[in-house]
């Protein structure tokens, strides 16, 4: 893997994918959903147990009464492209990301 990467200008740049979000710290606001344009993650709902229900496909989606909150959960860690826009708007700097030339093919 390259150790480093340049933009348009030739200036030095290393992405950082996005590879987890602590479901624990997460508080399901969606700022980071809204700014990623590769739709990386997406919003699930949480019960009581701290249990993953499954995707939030709605705002009318309770999971038969058993949601208790809402996280957001990298499901599609494939198509980020290390942009860095989802830790800039996280107000819980729940977000794990990972330099370019760490990542294993």
């Amino acid at each position: 893997m390259r150790s480093t990467f340049t933009t348009r200008d030739g200036s030095g740049w290393m992405p950082e994918y996005l590879s987890a979000i602590d479901g624990a710290t997460c508080i399901g606001c969606g700022r980071c959903f809204k700014v990623c344009s590769r739709e990386v993650m997406h919003l699930y709902g949480v019960d009581e147990a701290g249990e993953i229900l499954g995707a939030c496909d709605d705002e009318d989606d309770d999971f038969d009464g058993e949601l208790n909150r809402m996280i957001m959960v990298v499901d599609h860690a494939g198509r980020c492209i290390g942009c860095g826009a989802c830790a800039r708007v996280c107000p819980k700097n729940c977000q794990t990301h990972v330099a370019a030339d760490q990542v294993a093919a």
